[in-house]
């Protein structure tokens, strides 16, 4: 990989689409740092000191900003609006026919898909971004600081209209970052910013543990740590680089004097299809219930029963329904996002078939099978990997900010992946030294 890197700097093109990415990840930084008009900075530094990480609620969509969303900066709502948009309308186009022909209709109508995800995100910052701002001005952003209700000062309307209107300016600020290094960069832009986003905190969390740790002044503690995140991106590499390969062959063709077709290639299915996707889905139902109770501020038995049982994330039926989440939201992405009997189609209307299985319906049952057989180990990779913060709870009191959790190694390994895999892919097209020897 450093090699890759080496040279790509060597490669005058390259380097500078490298350089490009970099100065972008450079301004995202410092965006995450500018508060937002009408906020006062003191207050939130002293709420972010006194409440030792407690995030609580807002600790997924704070690891997705890079810990902007409790300093509410411009960079606030960071890319987790535009990640909710996109997943709503992929799952929009299975239900809506409309979407569905967009989709077919190649590169055009995917402009279409990504110009209709752009409207959605702004309008879902306008809401996530109000819902900042009300939770910061009643004190619930903070819940163990002294001058929660002091963070936004003055409470009138200008104030919070123009708290609202940056906020989402930034949101899509940080859209057209993350366009810009798709088209100049390396790799793709939003997820190089999720990348950016996640990496950031690692650092503080790192640094956390290490300050609260009792053995040799807490670096034994510390260096467990790093070990169990270096086993975990083995683990999460091996797994993602997994894939089962269906052979499909091709009949030859006479169209004329030429012969066509008679190549065999695959069909490469994950282990993990469904990706990060099935831990975000259940991360933010599980939120669902806790935020009831913090909004509503009630006292009975109910509201005490969720206190008690889905708030801290160490009880066992926390962790039983969490795990049982994911492996239901990765059925149920898998489902949506992979047709087996349109891919079958496909194969029998180029004249493919898959050795020993007849084209057709009987193509699209062992698709079927095939891919529920891979997805059950998946699923449970992704529910035991999605659990090492909740053991991190346990063992090192690392709260919510243990760096090396689920959602955290899964993107940025599989970023990481990624972008190397294109950087050699570019690497290959500029040099063709082992072609003409």
């Amino acid at each position: 990989m450093l090699t890759a890197f080496a040279r790509a700097f060597q490669t005058p093109d390259l380097r500078k689409k490298l350089l490009f990415t970099l100065g972008i990840m450079v301004l995202f930084r410092v965006g995450a740092h500018i508060p937002v008009p009408g906020v006062s900075y003191q207050n939130v530094q002293q709420c972010m000191d006194e409440a030792q990480n407690q995030s609580g609620l807002f600790g997924l969509v704070n690891m997705f900003s890079g810990g902007a969303l409790l300093q509410i900066t411009i960079f606030a709502l960071g890319i987790m609006p535009y990640i909710t948009a996109s997943i709503i309308l992929q799952l929009l186009v299975v239900v809506i026919p409309r979407l569905e022909a967009l989709k077919k209709e190649g590169q055009a109508g995917q402009a279409k898909i990504t110009q209709y995800t752009r409207y959605l995100t702004v309008a879902l910052a306008v809401l996530q971004a109000t819902g900042l701002v009300a939770t910061a001005r009643s004190g619930s952003l903070f819940q163990n600081c002294s001058v929660a209700n002091e963070i936004v000062p003055n409470s009138s309307i200008f104030t919070t209209i123009t708290m609202v209107l940056t906020m989402t300016a930034g949101t899509a600020l940080i859209m057209w970052l993350g366009e810009l290094i798709t088209d100049r960069g390396i790799g793709n832009g939003m997820s190089i910013l999720m990348f950016v986003s996640i990496s950031a905190g690692f650092p503080g969390a790192l640094w956390s543990i290490k300050k609260q740790g009792k053995l040799a002044d807490g670096w034994i503690e510390f260096g467990a740590v790093i070990l169990c995140g270096l086993a975990m991106v083995a683990l999460v590499v091996f797994v993602e680089q997994a894939q089962r390969r269906i052979p499909v062959q091709y009949a030859k063709r006479m169209i004329g004097r030429r012969s066509y077709g008679g190549t065999s290639t695959y069909i490469p299915l994950k282990v993990n299809q469904a990706g990060v996707i099935p831990v975000i889905f259940a991360s933010s139902l599980l939120y669902i219930p806790a935020l009831i109770v913090q909004f509503s501020g009630s006292q009975a038995g109910w509201a005490e029963w969720i206190q008690a049982h889905f708030v801290k994330g160490d009880h066992p039926l926390y962790i039983v329904t969490y795990f049982v989440l994911i492996v239901f939201f990765a059925f149920f992405y898998v489902a949506i996002s992979f047709n087996p009997e349109e891919v079958a189609d496909n194969m029998k209307k180029y004249g493919g078939f898959i050795p020993g299985i007849r084209a057709g319906r009987p193509t699209a049952e062992y698709l079927s099978y095939v891919l529920n057989r891979i997805t059950w180990p998946g699923s449970l990779y992704l529910g035991l990997i999605a659990l090492v913060p909740t053991v991190a709870l346990i063992l090192f009191n690392a709260q919510q900010d243990f760096p090396f959790g689920g959602t955290s190694i899964l993107i940025i390994v599989g970023v990481g992946l990624e972008t190397v895999k294109q950087i050699e892919s570019q690497l290959q097209q500029r040099h063709y030294e082992g072609f003409l020897r």
